[in-house]
């Protein structure tokens, strides 16, 4: 059985794999002692992972919140 970093990173990749043209550059760490998930892109797909005033982050984070193994994650997504 996979622990909940693990479950709730494979739920943000999966969905950042669907969205961006490289999926192969998406990669998704748990830092701060398990609490916060960072996703990674390609430059290129960035703009993809945000969306229009941040409406795919938010729905990103929406959907982290909603499942069970990632309740108590927050979801940053870096340069």
């Amino acid at each position: 059985m996979a622990s909940e970093s693990e479950s709730a990173a494979d739920l943000v990749g999966f969905i950042a794999k669907a969205i961006v043209n490289n999926p192969d550059d998406v990669q998704v760490t748990a830092i701060d002692d398990g609490q916060t998930l960072e996703l990674e892109t390609a430059a290129e797909d960035r703009g993809r992972v945000i969306g229009r005033q941040g409406r795919v982050a938010k729905a990103m984070r929406a959907l982290l919140a909603a499942s069970r193994p990632g309740a108590n994650w927050r979801l940053d997504i870096v340069d």
